[in-house]
């Protein structure tokens, strides 16, 4: 493995890293809440260090406000709390019935997901409208994004992408977060005939389909299957449901990997086994797993629970362990495993990553994300009692934080717009921005990679300080301080 975990790290020593962070973060989200025209669209990612919109989707704007209800928690400060709040209230709900995209998880989670923990935890005052608020538009949230389904041969299915029924992205991962919360508020969603569909069971069929075809496991599927790969995109036969080919968006190629997408299953597939683990009853798990098997077969008490956990575990790990092995030295990845130029930067995994080297643009946002996926993983594997694997992905998790939480990566320029540089948005688009004398991509950042930033932060200083676990649902949660 060429990234070289640094074994001494830990978050009490990252505190003065995160206090900087929160520091640059502070003014950036008040000059963008400032400056920002909402005529615009919503900012996504910067050109010349200011941020710019574009318009494919609106999956941004809840990374945008989100932003400040992570600071708000982080620091106290209300007036963040005042700028996430109301411009959750004034601008979000268009993404709340929002029908053609996967992003249900990006936006509404971000947003009223957020503003309902904070209540959860008794970090804002308890108003039961305001609760009872948060909690319909994230029943609603949920429900939407679950009937955005196609159903495949086996009789399962997943949420299909905003480019159409044939398609499964590995991003929706961690929409699912917006199907588990409502689904724990005790909503369903409701079909023809008055059919009440599980969102708990659409939440694990997408999961199962996605951990079956989008992630690869060295078992001889192509000539490209290499434990822990993750293609971006499965396409599917619509008319029989059959799977028929990887494909990719914003990667390089079907056959290799995109890093973010990468790093998007790491975190999806960590968030839900603790999902699972801690707010998921038996026999819930148990109605789902019988759905599934054959008439003559019999299911027990907790085999549900053994092929939900099995499954997530598996995806999970290789995942992680694919991303070890094709980081860099610091933790950082360039964007895909298979870019053209690779072979110029001669044995770059053995270094660090050079951002502005002038063949592949490294992807810090892809780093970032996948960083807290690993220190999720590794805190679920210490409660099931592997002390060595759990605290070696929790090691690499700090080990990157250490990285991205200083200079080239952190911005520390007032006139730059982003939080974390060197984010890269769609390379086979051109969307992103190169600068002069530069030939790659460099020194941007994108609303996704800065609210991410803030994530992380806010999820090690919580522990630093020895704070609540931060979870997307209500659930018990292991203390982790035990266990380590």
């Amino acid at each position: 493995m060429p990234l070289k975990i640094n074994p001494s790290i830990t978050p009490k020593k990252l505190l003065p890293k995160i206090t900087r962070l929160f520091e640059l973060s502070a003014d950036k989200i008040l000059d963008l809440e400032k400056s920002w025209d909402p005529s615009k669209g919503t900012p996504v990612f910067t050109i010349k260090g200011k941020y710019t919109s574009r318009g494919w989707t609106e999956w941004t704007q809840g990374f945008q406000f989100g932003s400040a209800l992570l600071q708000f928690d982080a620091t106290g400060e209300k007036r963040f709390l005042e700028i996430g709040h109301t411009n959750t209230i004034e601008r979000m709900a268009p993404h709340l019935s929002h029908i053609g995209v996967h992003d249900h998880g990006f936006n509404n989670m971000s947003t009223y997901g957020n503003l309902w923990r904070l209540m959860r935890e008794g970090r804002i005052p308890h108003v039961e409208s305001e609760k009872q608020l948060y909690e319909l538009a994230l029943k609603v949230s949920g429900a939407v994004q679950a009937a955005r389904w196609t159903r495949t041969a086996n009789g399962k299915g997943f949420i299909y992408s905003f480019n159409g029924p044939h398609s499964l992205f590995i991003d929706t991962l961690r929409s699912l977060r917006s199907l588990a919360l409502a689904h724990q508020l005790g909503h369903v969603l409701m079909g023809e005939r008055d059919q009440k569909i599980s969102l708990l069971h659409r939440l694990l069929d997408h999961a199962e389909t996605t951990a079956r075809f989008n992630v690869y496991y060295g078992s001889g599927r192509d000539a490209y299957d290499i434990h822990g790969r993750v293609a971006h995109e499965s396409i599917f036969n619509v008319n029989d449901g059959h799977y028929r080919c990887p494909n990719s968006q914003q990667g390089y190629s079907p056959f290799s990997t995109w890093t973010r997408g990468l790093a998007w299953a790491i975190l999806g597939f960590a968030e839900q086994l603790e999902f699972i683990e801690a707010a998921v009853k038996d026999e819930e798990l148990d109605t789902w797993r019988a759905a599934e098997a054959q008439p003559q077969s019999s299911s027990r008490c907790g085999d549900g629970r053994l092929a939900v956990m099995t499954f997530l575990r598996s995806a999970a790990e290789a995942t992680a362990d694919f991303y070890l092995e094709q980081s860099c030295a610091d933790g950082v990845p360039v964007w895909d495993t298979a870019a053209p130029n690779l072979h110029r930067l001669g044995d770059y995994l053995r270094k660090a990553a050079d951002p502005y080297n002038a063949w592949e643009p490294v992807d810090s946002s892809a780093a970032v994300i996948a960083a807290q996926g690993l220190l999720r993983l590794g805190n679920y594997i210490l409660t099931q009692g592997d002390r060595k694997k759990g605290a070696r992905y929790r090691q690499v998790a700090l080990t990157i934080a250490d990285t991205l939480f200083d200079q080239p990566y952190l911005s520390t320029e007032s006139k730059h717009e982003g939080l974390l540089l060197h984010s890269v948005y769609h390379r086979p688009n051109g969307w992103d921005y190169v600068a002069p004398g530069q030939k790659v991509p460099n020194g941007e950042s994108s609303m996704w990679g800065d609210y991410h930033a803030r994530e992380l932060a806010l999820l090690l200083l919580r522990e630093a300080r020895n704070q609540a676990y931060i979870t997307f649902f209500d659930g018990a949660k292991p203390h982790f301080a035990a266990v380590l």
